[in-house]
């Protein structure tokens, strides 16, 4: 997040919350964090808030009642009663504490804070925070003593990677509030903090179907497409492009017409379309078929679309396009595998 100078952070609490398989205790405190100075609210200010992208947002969900997630409900009544505020971070923090149960969540202190004046969506409101870190850093404290110097190795928070968060703005209370969320550690394994604590679904907007699809379109023709048609890197790698060159050209996303101009054969687009179903399924997301595409999300994603054929440790070759270009075979005499590249000009 940016333009955050004149973001004021007005209450801030931490409570301590460990994890209770391992008789790890919580405690709660009673008290506002004492913060001293005028630099220290500006680096927390940075420290919780510059890890967010504005553009993915989420929403506070439930399956039967949106009044039954937790979360929502204490977001709710701190909005409405902010003179409650220790009493409400207090409950967050218990409930944080009876979902930290897998055996990889770490102990840690989760800060509670109110916000005002924060950018968001060409206005300026207020937002609740919650955060919590699990990883401390040893860094090096130099002492200047009478006569000469002392220096310590000292523990402490790192002002440069949250660990996890959410960022609740007060607004589209009906519908779940709009939230920025980070979770930096544990992603394989430890899901709790935005499925069992936040409770919170990506919002079916124009980013996140875009920010989705293309994460299919990558997680399918790396996995899926490798393994189910015999198809060589170059094969993949070209549907990629072919993948990312859509989203790039095209401002609305066509599911029909993404199948005939990328993926081209029935039998990969059979196969696409399972693959989708199961996607979906396993993100509680459903993809439209048709939406507005989104430039910062097709950006985003272009980062991680790799359009480099690896061989061995010797060569990258990068591919843009043109896989009629490109030729791959075996040497008869030596057995090694080869690929030829035809080109009209050297540059």
């Amino acid at each position: 997040m940016t333009g955050i100078d004149a973001v004021q952070l007005n209450e801030i609490i931490v409570h301590k919350v460990g994890n209770p398989t391992r008789g790890e205790d919580f405690k709660r405190s009673e008290n506002l964090l004492r913060i001293s100075g005028d630099i220290v609210p500006k680096l927390l200010t940075q420290y919780f808030l510059g890890a967010f992208d504005t553009n993915k947002l989420y929403h506070f969900t439930h399956l039967s009642d949106l009044k039954l997630n937790e979360m929502y409900h204490y977001t709710a009544q701190l909005f409405e009663e902010p003179k409650r505020f220790i009493e409400i971070s207090g409950q967050m923090a218990a409930f944080l504490y009876s979902k930290s149960t897998h055996v990889k969540v770490k102990d840690g202190e989760l800060y509670a804070a109110v916000f005002e004046n924060i950018p968001f969506e060409n206005d300026f409101i207020s937002a609740i925070g919650i955060f919590k870190s699990e990883t401390k850093e040893t860094f090096l404290k130099l002492y200047h003593l009478k006569d000469d110097w002392e220096l310590k190795n000292e523990e402490g928070i790192s002002i440069n990677k949250l660990d996890k968060g959410c960022l609740i703005f007060n607004t589209n209370a009906a519908e779940g509030y709009k939230i920025c969320v980070a979770d930096n550690t544990n992603k394989q394994d430890a899901q709790y903090w935005i499925s069992d604590f936040l409770q919170v679904q990506p919002l079916a907007d124009s980013y996140n179907h875009t920010d989705q699809y293309l994460s299919l379109c990558k997680n399918f023709v790396t996995n899926e497409y490798a393994e189910k048609f015999e198809v060589s890197k170059g094969d993949q790698i070209e549907l990629l492009n072919r993948s990312m060159d859509y989203f790039k050209t095209k401002e609305q996303f066509s599911l029909q017409e993404f199948a005939e101009e990328v993926i081209h054969h029935p039998d990969v687009v059979e196969t696409f379309m399972d693959y989708k179903k199961n996607f979906e399924a396993s993100r509680n997301f459903e993809i439209e078929d048709g939406f507005d595409i989104n430039l910062a999300a097709v950006k985003k994603q272009q980062r991680v679309f790799k359009s480099v054929l690896k061989l061995d440790k010797n060569f990258h070759i990068y591919i843009h396009g043109r896989r009629d270009l490109i030729e791959k075979g075996i040497d008869e005499e030596t057995g090694r595998k080869y690929y030829k590249i035809y080109f009209e000009e050297e540059s």
